[in-house]
C-alpha cells in the first residue's frame, strides 16, 4: 500500500482503493484480543439510502470503534439492516402499480416473494454507501431483522411474552392509517400546523329551551359522539350536569358528563366526547363507561353507524355535508379560522385517523419497572445526562403497545386460529398442534398481521448475537459498550431495547446511551424535501453540478406547486453547484458539528473550511518529506538536544494528547475535533514546520537536523494516528507514505497503536518561553500588515526587559527570532528610544522598539490615518443614525439589524486601533 504524494491534494485519488484493501484484510473483524467493546448500528431501513442523519451518526461511531480498535480492544460494529415493513412493501406496491397490478392479484406468499427478491437486488445500496464514508463494521456479520436467525428470536420472545400473560390481543383505539390500511406507530405519524376552521355547533338541551355550544375540528365525527364533557366546578354548567343532550343530524341522546380533564377556560369550556375518534376522548370515555361508537370503516368512510344519509360518503364529502346540514337547522353557530397540528402518515401523507379496531398489544408497566430501576441503579448512562430524565418520563407515563400492522411484508405474527376463534401462538402449525394435542384434520388459520418493526428492532442488541443460544458472541459482546442515536426514537427503539434487554438477558444492552442533536440547514431549519433544502452527503463526497442538483431536489416531491421555488432557491445557493469536498472533509465537519443540542447547523462553509484542512495536512507531509527523505534522522529524543521551538511543539503535543483523550472519554467529538485541528495547523503547521525550517536550512547545524527529521516524522505520524478515527483515508495514504522512514510498523495504520500522552515530555518553562517569542513575532508580523512593510523586508528590533533572567533567557533565542521574524538586527537596550522614527510593541516585563525610519514617510503615514479617522468617524455616525432610528429597528429585517451592529462595532474597533 505505499504511495507517493502528488503535488495537489486530491480527495477522489485520495480515497480510491483503501476501503477494499482494509476490508479484505478482515481489519473490522474482532481482534479476540483484549477487552470487549461493541457497538450496535441502529439498522437503516433497507429501503434507504444514506441521509445526512446516517452520515452523522455513523461517523461519529466509527471515531469510537476505530479509536477502541487503536487502543488494542476487541471491537464488534454490528451491521444490519431494518426490513421496514411499510416503506418496503409500499415500494415494491409501486412498482407493481406501475405494471398495472397489485399484491392482491399475486396473493401473499408471491407478493413476499417478489420483495424478497427486489432486496437481493437493490437492498445492499446502503451498505455500499455506508462504505464509502469509511465506517469500519464487521460486514461478515451483516444481519437483516427478517433473516432466519432473528426471525427466530423474534417469535421466541413473541411466545415468551404470550405465555406470561404480556401479549394480548384486544379492541383498541390506535393510529390508523386509511390509505395503507394498516396500524402505524407515533414515529410514523407527523403532525404539523395546517389551517382550518374550528364550528361552534349548538347541542340542545333536552327538556329545554337552551342549548349547550361545543366546539370541534372535525364536524364529521359528531355522528360519533356519547358524551359533551364540563369541568366540574365551571359555574356555567354545573346545574346541567347529569342532563341529556339532542345530538344534532341523529335521533340519539347524550348525557352532560363532569371531568376535571376539561380546560374550562378552553372556547366555551364544554367539549364534544368521541371515544371511538380520539384519543383523550377514549381514556376519559373509559374513566366514565361511555359506549364506543365507531362511526368509520377501514377506508375512512362512513359506515352503518352513522344515520343513513350520510352511510357511504368519504370522511370529507361528509364534513362538507354535515356542515351543510348543521346550517339549514341552525345548529351551526359560526366557523372560526383556526390553525391546529394535522396527523399525517409519513409514508402515505395521508391524514391519519384515531381508529377502534382489533390489535395485538405489549403490556408495558411491568417491563417498564425494570428499565426504570436500571436508569435508578446507573446502570446506563445518557450522555448528555439531562436525556435520562425524558427517558423517565416517558417510562413513567408508559402505556400498552401496539405490536401488529396489516401488512404482508414482516414478521408474521406466530398465532393460529380455530373455527371458533380461539388463538394458538407457536413457532409454527406443527407446534401448535402437538403442544395443544390437536387433530390434524383440525381446521387452522394463521393470523395474518405482522408485527411492528420496532419490536424485532427492540430485541437487535442480543437477537444478532445468537440469542436465544448462549453463543460465545453473546457472552463476549453483551452487554454492549455504547448505543449511538438520536433523541427521536428515544422512546420508540432505546427504552424498548432495555426493556426487551432485561425481560430477555437479565442485562441492560448497552452501558452508555450517546444522544445526538439533529442535522438542520444551515438556517437551523429542518431539511426537508417540500423546504428543497435536503442535502446528500454522497453529493457533498463526490460533488453534483448545478442541473443534477436541481433535478434530485424535484424529483419525488408530493407537492408539485413548490416546485419553481425549490429550483430557484437551489439555483441561487449553488450557482455552480456543489464541490467534492471529499470523505475525510465532511467527516471531520460531523465530527466538529457533534455538539451538546439538539440542533445541528450544517453549514457548507465550514465544509470548504476542513476541505482546506486536509489540503494543509498534505502540504505539511510532502514538506516534511522533501527534508527528510534520503537524509540522516535521529533513532529516538535526545530531549537536551532539542532546541526550545522543538521542546515547545514535543510539549503542546502531548498536551493535545491528553485533552482529545479526555474529549474521547466524555463524548466530546466537537471539543476533540477542534483541538486536532488547533494543533495540527496553528502549533505544528504554522509555528513547528516555521521553527524547523531554522534549523534544516542551516548549514552550520548538522546533527541538530538528525534531532529535527525525527521530530517532525514521530509527531507527524502520531498526529496520523490521532486524526485516523476521524480522517481515515488522508491519514492511511499519508501513513503510508510515511512507513520507509517508521521501521517496523504496521501494514496499515488502522493496526497502530492510539497516541498517548506521556508526562515527561511536558514542559512549561520552554511553552512560557515560546510563547514570548510567539508574541513578539505576531506583533511584527501585524505592524508589517497595518504599515505596508513587505514581509521579507528585515526590521530593526530593540529589546528592553524588566529584569535580567528574562533578557539570558532571550539570548539564547535571538538567532532563531530574527530568522522567523526577519529580522536585520536585535540587540538589548537599558533606556527606551527617543519617540520620531519608532513604534513599540509593549508585552509583560519586555517592550519591542522597532525604527521605522528606512520603512515609511512618517508625515505621510500620519496624514494617511487622520484621513481614515475621519472616514471612520462619519461610517460610525451613519450606522448609530440607523441604529437610534425607532422606524428602522421596528421594519428593518433582524437579519439586517443586527447586521449594521455588527458593521457600528467593527468601525469601533478600527477607530480605535487609527488612534493608537
Amino acid at each position: 500500500m505505499s504511495q507517493t504524494l502528488s503535488a495537489q491534494y486530491s480527495p477522489e485519488e485520495v480515497e480510491k482503493g483503501i476501503y477494499d484493501i482494509w476490508e479484505q484484510a478482515g481489519y473490522f473483524k474482532p481482534s479476540g484480543q483484549g477487552e470487549a467493546y461493541c457497538i450496535m448500528l441502529p439498522p437503516p431501513n433497507v429501503t434507504g439510502s444514506l441521509h445526512m442523519g446516517h452520515g452523522f451518526q455513523h461517523t461519529l461511531m466509527d471515531i469510537l470503534i476505530r479509536h477502541q480498535r487503536m487502543q488494542g480492544q476487541n471491537t464488534l460494529w454490528q451491521a444490519g439492516t431494518d426490513h421496514a415493513g411499510i416503506s418496503t412493501q409500499m415500494v415494491v406496491e409501486r412498482q407493481l402499480a406501475q405494471k398495472n397490478t397489485s399484491r392482491h392479484d399475486l396473493g401473499r406468499e408471491a407478493f413476499t416473494k417478489a420483495i424478497w427478491d427486489w432486496k437481493q437486488i437493490s437492498g445492499s445500496r446502503i451498505s455500499e454507501q455506508m462504505r464509502i464514508l469509511g465506517v469500519s463494521c464487521d460486514w461478515q456479520r451483516e444481519r437483516f431483522t427478517l433473516d432466519e436467525g432473528l426471525s427466530l428470536a423474534v417469535k421466541e420472545a413473541f411466545i415468551r411474552l404470550y405465555e406470561e400473560g404480556l401479549i394480548y390481543r384486544a379492541k383498541h383505539l390506535i393510529n390508523w392509517d386509511p390509505k395503507l390500511l394498516t396500524a402505524i406507530s407515533d414515529l410514523e405519524v407527523v403532525s404539523e400546523e395546517e389551517s382550518g376552521f374550528l364550528w361552534q355547533i349548538a347541542y340542545p338541551i333536552v327538556g329545554e329551551h337552551e342549548h349547550i355550544i361545543v366546539a370541534t375540528t372535525r364536524p364529521e365525527t359528531l355522528l360519533g359522539d356519547t358524551a359533551v364533557a364540563v369541568h366540574p366546578e365551571d359555574p356555567r354548567y354545573q346545574h346541567w350536569i347529569g342532563r341529556e343532550l339532542a345530538l344534532p343530524l341523529t335521533d340519539r341522546r347524550i348525557p352532560i358528563i363532569a371531568d376535571a380533564a376539561v380546560d374550562r377556560d378552553f372556547g366555551t369550556g364544554a367539549v364534544k366526547i368521541t371515544p371511538a375518534h380520539d384519543f383523550n376522548d377514549y381514556e376519559m370515555g373509559l374513566r366514565h363507561g361511555l359506549p364506543l361508537i365507531n362511526i368509520l370503516t377501514p377506508n375512512a368512510h362512513l359506515n352503518e353507524n352513522v344515520p343513513k344519509p350520510y352511510q357511504g360518503l368519504e370522511r370529507f364529502a361528509a364534513r362538507e355535508q354535515i356542515i351543510a346540514d348543521l346550517k339549514a337547522s341552525g345548529a351551526l353557530i359560526k366557523a372560526i379560522p383556526h390553525t391546529s397540528k394535522i396527523p399525517r402518515g409519513d409514508r402515505s401523507g395521508v391524514i391519519v385517523e384515531p381508529y377502534l379496531t382489533y390489535q395485538w398489544f405489549v403490556k408495558m408497566k411491568d417491563l417498564a419497572e425494570p428499565a426504570l430501576k436500571a436508569m435508578q441503579d446507573a446502570q446506563i448512562q445518557f450522555v448528555p445526562e439531562n436525556w435520562k430524565n425524558t427517558y423517565f418520563q416517558w417510562l413513567d407515563n408508559i402505556h400498552d403497545w401496539c405490536i401488529s400492522r396489516q401488512l404482508w411484508w414482516g414478521h408474521r405474527i406466530p398465532a393460529w386460529y380455530d373455527d371458533e376463534g380461539k388463538i394458538y401462538v407457536g413457532k409454527d402449525e406443527a407446534e401448535v398442534r402437538k403442544k395443544h394435542h390437536l387433530s390434524a384434520d383440525k381446521a387452522l388459520r394463521q393470523e395474518d398481521d405482522v408485527l411492528d418493526t420496532w419490536f424485532s428492532s427492540a430485541l437487535w442488541p442480543f437477537s444478532t448475537l445468537g440469542w436465544p443460544e448462549h453463543t460465545p458472541d453473546l457472552k463476549t459482546f453483551y452487554p454492549t459498550s455504547v448505543l449511538v442515536t438520536g433523541f427521536d426514537i428515544l422512546f420508540f427503539w432505546v427504552a424498548r431495547m432495555v426493556m426487551m434487554g432485561l425481560k430477555f438477558t437479565g442485562e441492560v444492552p448497552f452501558k452508555t446511551v450517546y444522544i445526538t442533536g439533529l442535522i438542520r440547514d444551515h438556517e437551523g431549519q429542518k431539511m426537508s424535501k417540500t423546504k428543497g433544502n435536503v442535502l446528500d452527503p454522497l453529493d457533498l463526497i463526490h460533488g453534483i453540478d448545478l442541473d443534477a442538483l436541481v433535478q434530485k431536489r424535484l424529483s419525488g416531491l408530493m407537492q408539485p406547486e413548490m416546485a419553481e421555488k425549490i429550483e430557484t432557491v437551489t439555483r441561487e445557493q449553488f450557482q455552480n453547484g456543489i464541490p467534492a469536498f471529499g470523505t475525510d472533509a465532511l467527516r471531520f465537519t460531523f465530527c466538529a458539528l457533534a455538539s451538546t443540542g439538539r440542533n445541528i447547523r450544517f453549514d457548507l462553509a465550514r465544509l470548504a473550511g476542513y476541505r482546506n484542512f486536509c489540503t494543509k495536512l498534505w502540504n505539511a507531509a510532502r514538506f516534511i518529506l522533501l527534508n527528510v527523505e534520503n537524509k540522516p534522522l535521529a533513532t529516538h529524543y535526545e530531549l537536551k538536544q532539542l532546541s526550545l521551538g522543538e521542546r515547545w511543539l514535543l510539549s503542546r503535543w502531548h498536551n493535545t494528547l491528553a485533552l482529545c483523550e479526555e474529549h474521547l472519554k466524555n463524548y466530546r467529538f466537537d471539543l476533540l475535533a477542534q483541538q486536532s485541528y488547533e494543533f495540527a495547523w496553528d502549533e505544528f503547521c504554522d509555528w513547528g514546520l516555521e521553527w524547523a525550517k531554522t534549523i534544516l536550512h542551516n548549514e552550520n547545524l548538522i546533527e541538530e537536523q538528525k534531532q529535527t527529521r525525527y521530530l517532525l516524522v514521530q509527531v507527524f505520524t502520531q498526529l496520523l494516528a490521532l486524526l485516523h478515527p476521524i480522517m481515515p483515508f488522508i491519514t492511511e495514504h499519508l501513513f503510508q507514505a510515511f512507513k520507509p522512514l517508521l521501521g517496523e510498523s504496521p501494514a496499515s495504520l488502522m493496526l497502530a497503536s492510539y497516541p498517548k500522552a506521556d508526562p515527561k515530555f511536558r514542559d512549561l518553562d520552554s511553552e512560557t518561553d515560546f510563547s514570548l517569542l510567539q508574541s513578539i513575532i505576531i506583533g511584527l508580523r501585524n505592524l508589517r500588515s497595518e504599515m505596508n512593510i513587505a514581509p521579507g523586508k528585515p526590521l530593526s528590533l530593540s529589546l528592553k526587559t524588566e529584569g535580567t533572567g528574562l533578557e539570558n533567557r532571550l539570548k539564547t533565542y535571538l538567532p532563531s527570532l530574527a530568522k522567523l521574524a526577519r529580522l536585520s538586527n536585535i540587540h538589548f537596550i537599558d533606556q527606551e528610544p527617543k519617540q520620531g522614527n519608532h513604534t513599540a510593541i509593549h508585552l509583560k516585563n519586555l517592550s519591542c522598539f522597532i525604527d521605522l525610519s528606512e520603512h515609511i514617510d512618517l508625515n505621510a503615514e500620519k496624514e494617511r490615518l487622520d484621513k481614515e479617522k475621519i472616514r471612520l468617524q462619519q461610517e460610525i455616525k451613519k450606522c448609530e443614525d440607523k441604529l437610534n432610528n425607532p422606524d428602522f429597528i421596528k421594519r428593518a429585517p433582524e437579519k439586517i439589524v443586527v447586521q449594521e451592529k455588527q458593521r457600528l462595532s467593527e468601525f469601533n474597533l478600527a477607530l480605535e486601533k487609527i488612534k493608537d
